[in-house]
This record gives structure tokens, C-alpha cells and sequence, in this order.
């Protein structure tokens, strides 16, 4: 694979470049070959915890100061990563941030919310609501502070947008540098643009396999869009192919964990010390469990699962109880 060229403006945030570490202890489990399965691990990228987000936020944090705007807003589920480190990235720069939180305000905070009462983003509690509910919910916050006499930045549901997405472009690059080639990258797939730029970077929608955990209702639609756009503005050939995304490891919905997923955070825990979370890189690698074991990924394919973080979930008291009862 060709290496994507240097990329625009950034604002350094994350401590690159992550890990590319081994899991032989987990692939000979799956029956794979040694050294053919890999851990990226964007868990370790620093910034509140760490997490893919940082990438992003590199890129889109450039552009909101580029831009003149003094406040980032953004939004997600109440246990959101994205939202936890786009407040850490605010107080990094010394921005001011504004969160939308789906799911009402909690009576004990816990996991992500905790971190987030610490960075003291404003934060907006809306009730139980859809995707692009929320997205409303943003939009709604930049109107008022806009009216305010402020300049926000709005900042989309995971920091799925072009400009977002050059941080996996970048990261492409990364991990070409560190392994040589790769064949399939696995990832969580929530609002698309992690998966998006790996699939721009790498040039062939064949290179990445998304995990959809039930975030957006159009991933099909919005990450070959998002992946056409990123590479426009990279200078990049519209990657090849055709989109690849497993939505068959869900379950019940976004949040809810599966006893695929519960059989994946307990593999990667005690076969590799490798700690996932139960919303986003636990179903993840639930799909790439299934795909081996179905074939879908031969014995020798080289693949590499991008770990993009999510510790703090597992605190949150539904999950801790989850986590407590045997499997």
C-alpha cells in the first residue's frame, strides 16, 4: 500500500505514535498465525484517558482556532469519549465547551460523567433521544451561544466530518510506517469517520472492516461519503471497493452489551491483559471473533484491531455490575 501524503493543519493533542503491539495469545486462540494479529492502540493516545477522539480532535481543534471561534460544542450519550475528550481538548487550548448529553442528568454520576464533572464542560442534558436528535440538540446550543454574542464551533456526534477524519488518515499512514503492510483493520463503527479516514488513508474499502455498535441509522450511506470526501481534501484517490460493515453485532442497540461481546472482553482480558469496553471496542472485536470463525478473515490475513479506547464505560454502574456476574 502507498503511504498518504502530509496532511494539513493540526494542533497536537494525542501521544503519537500509539502502539502496534502483537496478540499471539489471541490468535492462536482464533487459530491464526503468529504474527498475524495486531493491536493499534489508540487507547493509549493520552489526552483525559486517551482514546481515538484525539486524533480528530487534532484536526478539528485547528480548524475551530483557524476559524476564530472560542467555544467547541458537541454531543453525545451520556457515557460518551467523544464528548469527555473534546472538554479536555477545550481546556487544553483554552476554549470554553458546550456538551449535549442524551439520557437526562444522572442522580450519581459515574464512568465518562465523572470525568466530565471534573473538566466542567457546560453541560446540556436532553432526554432519551435518536442520533440526529441530537445533532439538533448541537445545532440548537451553537444558535444560542451565537446569540450570546459567542463564536462556537460545532462539533458533529464523534467528530464524524472530512476535517475530523484526516486524523485517520493520518493514522493510516502511522500504522503503514510501523507494520509494512496491512490487510484488514478492524474498528468500531459509530458515527463513522475513524472508519472513514483508515479507509481514505489506506486507499480500498477492503482494507477496513467496520463493527457497527448501533450509534448512527446510515452508516452504509455516511462513512463512503465521509471517506470521499476526506480524500478529496487529502489529495487521495476516492478509496476502492465497496464498503464493509458487519451490523449483525449490536444486539438489542446502542450501549446494550451481548454475550458476544461479554465473550470478547474476557478473551482480551485474559488472554492479553487487553482491557475493552462494553459499548464500542467489545462488539468490535466481537466481529472480528466472528469473522475469523466464519471464514471471513483467513488464518494468515494480517489484521490489525484498532483499540479506540472507552475504559471509563466499564465504571458506570450498569456495566461494573455486567462486568461482576460470571459470563
Amino acid at each position: 500500500m502507498t503511504l498518504p501524503p502530509a496532511l494539513g493543519s493540526r494542533t497536537p493533542l494525542a501521544h503519537l505514535p500509539t502502539p502496534l503491539e502483537p496478540l499471539d495469545r489471541l490468535g492462536r486462540h482464533l487459530g491464526m498465525e503468529p504474527q498475524a494479529l495486531f493491536v493499534k492502540r489508540d487507547d493509549a493516545t493520552g489526552l483525559a484517558g486517551g482514546g481515538n477522539k484525539a486524533r480528530k480532535l487534532e484536526y478539528l481543534c485547528a480548524d475551530a482556532m483557524a476559524r476564530g471561534c472560542d467555544t467547541l460544542v458537541t454531543g453525545g450519550g451520556r457515557q460518551s469519549n467523544h464528548v469527555r475528550m473534546t472538554a479536555a481538548a477545550a481546556n487544553r487550548l483554552g476554549l470554553s465547551c458546550t456538551v449535549v448529553l442524551a439520557g437526562g442528568r444522572p442522580t450519581r454520576p459515574s464512568g465518562n460523567v465523572v470525568l466530565d464533572e471534573l473538566l466542567r464542560p457546560e453541560m446540556v442534558y436532553v432526554e432519551p433521544t435518536g442520533y440526529y436528535e441530537i445533532e439538533d440538540a448541537i445545532v440548537r446550543q451553537c444558535e444560542r451561544l451565537s446569540n450570546e454574542g459567542r463564536r462556537p464551533y460545532l462539533v458533529p456526534i464523534g467528530g464524524a466530518t472530512d476535517v475530523g477524519a484526516l486524523g485517520y488518515v493520518a493514522a493510516a499512514r502511522e500504522l503503514l510506517e510501523q507494520s509494512g503492510d496491512v490487510d484488514l483493520v478492524v474498528v468500531a463503527d459509530g458515527s463513522g469517520g475513524t472508519h472513514a479516514g483508515l479507509a481514505a488513508g489506506l486507499g480500498d474499502h477492503a482494507a477496513v472492516l467496520g463493527v457497527d455498535v448501533g450509534t448512527r441509522p446510515d452508516l452504509d450511506e455516511q462513512v463512503p461519503e465521509i471517506a470521499f470526501r476526506v480524500a478529496a481534501r487529502a489529495g487521495l484517490p476516492v478509496p476502492a471497493g465497496a464498503c464493509q460493515i458487519d451490523h449483525g453485532r449490536f444486539g438489542d442497540g446502542y450501549g446494550i452489551p451481548t454475550p458476544a461481546c461479554r465473550e470478547a472482553l474476557d478473551l482480551a482480558a485474559r488472554l492479553e491483559g487487553l482491557i475493552l469496553d462494553p459499548v464500542y471496542t467489545g462488539k468490535a472485536m466481537a466481529g472480528l471473533i466472528a469473522a475469523r470463525r466464519e471464514g471471513r478473515i483467513d488464518p494468515a490475513t494480517r489484521t490489525v484491531f484498532l483499540h479506540t479506547g472507552g475504559m471509563p464505560a466499564l465504571f458506570a454502574a450498569s456495566y461494573a455490575e455486567w462486568i461482576r456476574r460470571p459470563a
